[in-house]
């Protein structure tokens, strides 16, 4: 069932597919990498051009660089990860520079004045890129504003994740050869997405129609005025789409009853072969992990060495993290140290 929908001639769009046309920027003009929201096509394809360039070094003999040498970026994560806190290392080391991981257990952290005060004991410190990773939406930003360094937002609360739509927008690019005219299907645990939020905002950019594919219970009120169309049923949403990304329930950021069952969950809203048979033939399958198979993903599906490109989703996380690296800590440098 329809509930909101952009129209063919929306102005934006038409901007957008006329923008995306351009070239790249010719360098990244901001201080840090907080979001999507605020970033160019010409900025977007920068990065991504940059990423390539590392997907293919990184499958070569010679992985390294030594373009950071000299460099040091801590990794701050207020919230548990994995391959994300693994990625951003990886990335760094690649590049030649020193790595700290700060992992702060979310029980021992206060909001405000805490966060401020680690900020401030770090910035005493002159590393030069902070990536961080927190539970509070805004928390990234409030501390970018009080270092000198590059900061790199990692996830913060259900506000943005921009370095995973990056490395999702290289994998669709690299496959599909664009970005723009692409029917994209977003399905799965929409309200308490960062994910989400932040490829809508990066593929609606570039020029392409995003579709949201939910229970109504998984559905942020207001989330039209994105620029999307949302869809209840599966089959209708996944009608003639070029891909189909899935999300995890994303139980632990949830505060009462969403579902009424998993089961029920996965009989109508997890991805199997017979709601697949609704896209496009060549159709890519995404998720950006941790994968609940059984839930809103079977394993043929997830598995389809075809069509899912969900492990390469992860190898081009690495060559995502490089380039925004390289760009962030490079900036910093021209600036003397003052971001």
């Amino acid at each position: 069932m329809l509930r909101a929908k952009i129209f063919p001639d929306h102005p934006r769009e038409m901007c957008n597919a006329m923008s995306v046309m351009g070239p790249a920027a010719d360098h990244y003009p901001h201080p840090h990498l907080l979001g999507i929201e605020g970033l160019t096509p010409g900025e977007i394809t920068l990065i991504l051009d940059r990423a390539q360039h590392y997907a293919e070094k990184n499958r070569s003999a010679d992985k390294t660089s030594n373009i950071l040498a000299g460099a040091t970026v801590v990794n701050l994560f207020y919230e548990n990860s994995t391959r994300t806190l693994t990625s951003f290392e990886l990335a760094a080391k690649r590049l030649g520079a020193d790595v700290i991981n700060m992992t702060v257990g979310t029980s021992s952290v206060k909001k405000g004045e805490t966060l401020i005060d680690t900020a401030m004991t770090l910035n005493a410190m002159n590393p030069d890129a902070l990536v961080v990773r927190h539970g509070d939406s805004g928390a990234v930003k409030l501390l970018s504003e009080k270092v000198n360094c590059a900061v790199l937002n990692a996830g913060d609360g259900r506000h943005e994740h921009p370095t995973q739509a990056l490395l999702d927008a290289l994998t669709i690019r690299r496959h599909k050869g664009r970005l723009h005219r692409l029917n994209v299907a977003i399905c799965g645990d929409i309200a308490h997405s960062r994910v989400a939020r932040s490829n809508i905002l990066l593929l609606n950019t570039m020029g392409s129609r995003v579709r949201l594919v939910a229970p109504p219970t998984l559905i942020p009120s207001k989330i039209d005025r994105m620029g999307v169309e949302i869809f209840h049923d599966m089959e209708e949403g996944l009608k003639d789409c070029d891909i189909v990304m899935m999300l995890r329930l994303q139980l632990e950021r949830m505060e009462g009853s969403f579902i009424p069952s998993v089961r029920e969950y996965f009989h109508f809203h997890g991805l199997d072969r017979a709601k697949l048979s609704n896209a496009k033939p060549d159709a890519l399958i995404m998720h950006p992990g941790p994968m609940n198979r059984g839930v809103e993903i079977d394993s043929e599906v997830a598995d389809d060495v075809e069509r899912s490109v969900i492990r390469e989703q992860v190898e081009m996380g690495v060559a995502v993290r490089m380039a925004a690296l390289e760009l962030l800590v490079q900036n910093h440098r021209k600036l003397g140290g003052q971001a």
